[in-house]
């Protein structure tokens, strides 16, 4: 008897809300077309560390069914876990027990670092995994892209919060990250007023200010991104006005935690991941820090950022991750591998996978940001997508 064909699932770099909801909606189409679901756990680690015998390795395999993942999409996080591993940059110290001396020496590709690239090719193949749906940020999906440009059959659903993948307009996660923050500043507006201060509110966004951006428009808040470096003695003068002309004497401004000043030495701090990045020194207490001394009023930081990825989507991240999902499915089942979902000119659609080095898409200051007010462009939106972000990448 044919064995199945058989869909391998994973998650990888930071959880979202909506990622428990791709898997469930991936299980339940494929199980309509007659395929099995096997979820790697713990992203890339998962067919990096994979012991391969008679029965799934239950560390690193997990069978999925209708059954298991019935009520997955009701709570938040990925039942399927997480890392940030890069098989193609793995230290040493973090290489799967077991490999021999000669793989070790033959992986190796700079001092103590190791491409493990063949070695999940090879357990995908043992797996018996004819396609595989990855769900992740830019890291993920860069290797997701080298395998593919190595022939593995795949299908990328874009994850983060900070909603910079390029080729799409839209990534899980998003909307969520701005639904909680718009709840968390609205609620702490009171605490600046009882105490007349400036509030400062750091969120994500290392490289690209969408986040930030996208809450100071639903809150109507001034902020600060990564793609526009400005005047700290300008802000400070703005946020000062704003103080004195608010009737509950407060003002607020939303940082992105790559946003910089000029001048500012802000340094990178701890160890660097396996993709090389490092966490930004919080530029929200620093920040804070300069305006009580700028403005002369107390001011305070507040750390928003891992508020955001906890707890159940909303229901817009619940509805695309859904149809991501499904619209994955679709291009499984017609035989169509190698590329991602994603939402193009506000339509669900699909594109090429970003290929590693093509770095993150950026917030257009030009026609998004008013740098000299610190707040989003409200104008000029007349035919532009739903969510405001319009395509200018290449990706086909």
């Amino acid at each position: 008897m044919a064995r199945r064909p058989r869909i391998g699932i994973l998650t990888g770099g930071g959880d979202v809300p909506g990622l428990n909801s791709v898997i469930k909606s991936v299980v339940y189409r494929a199980s309509e077309f007659g395929y099995d679901v096997l979820g790697i756990r713990r992203g890339w680690e998962g067919l990096t560390h994979v012991r391969i015998g008679p029965d799934l390795d239950p560390t690193y395999v997990r069978a999925l069914d209708r059954s298991n993942t019935r009520t997955i999409d009701r709570t938040g996080g990925t039942i399927l876990h997480t890392s940030r591993t890069n098989p193609r940059r793995m230290r040493r110290s973090a290489l799967p027990p077991g490999l021999d001396d000669a793989t070790i020496a033959a992986t190796q590709v700079d001092e103590g670092v190791h491409d493990l690239t063949d070695l999940v090719l090879g357990n995908i193949a043992s797996l018996e995994l004819d396609v595989l749906v990855t769900i992740g940020g830019d890291d993920t999906l860069s290797f997701s892209r080298v395998l593919t440009d190595r022939g593995v059959p795949l299908v990328a659903i874009p994850k983060t919060m900070d909603n910079d993948v390029q080729g799409t307009e839209y990534c899980i996660g998003f909307s969520s990250a701005i639904t909680r923050a718009k709840e968390l500043i609205d609620r702490q507006r009171t605490t600046l007023g009882s105490h007349e201060r400036i509030g400062v509110f750091r969120i994500f966004g290392r490289d690209a200010g969408f986040s930030a951006l996208f809450t100071a428009y639903v809150t109507s808040g001034r902020c600060v991104i990564p793609e526009a470096p400005y005047d700290l003695d300008h802000l400070a003068s703005v946020l000062r006005l704003d103080h004195e002309s608010n009737p509950s004497r407060y003002a607020f401004v939303i940082t992105a935690e790559g946003a910089r000043w000029h001048g500012a030495r802000l340094a990178d701090i701890g160890e660097a991941d396996m993709y090389g990045h490092r966490h930004k020194s919080n530029v929200g207490e620093s920040l804070a820090a300069e305006l009580r001394e700028r403005t002369g009023i107390d001011a305070v930081a507040s750390e928003l950022t891992y508020d955001l990825r906890s707890g159940q989507p909303d229901s817009i991240d619940q509805m695309v991750a859904t149809t991501f999902a499904n619209v994955a499915m679709d291009l499984i089942v017609e035989g169509t591998v190698g590329r991602m979902v994603a939402v193009r000119d506000g339509r669900y659609a699909h594109t090429e996978l970003p290929p590693p080095g093509l770095g993150p898409r950026t917030v257009d200051v030009r026609t998004m940001y008013n740098e000299e007010r610190f707040r989003p462009r409200y104008d000029g939106k007349l035919g532009a997508p739903i969510l405001l972000v319009g395509l200018e990448a290449t990706l086909g």
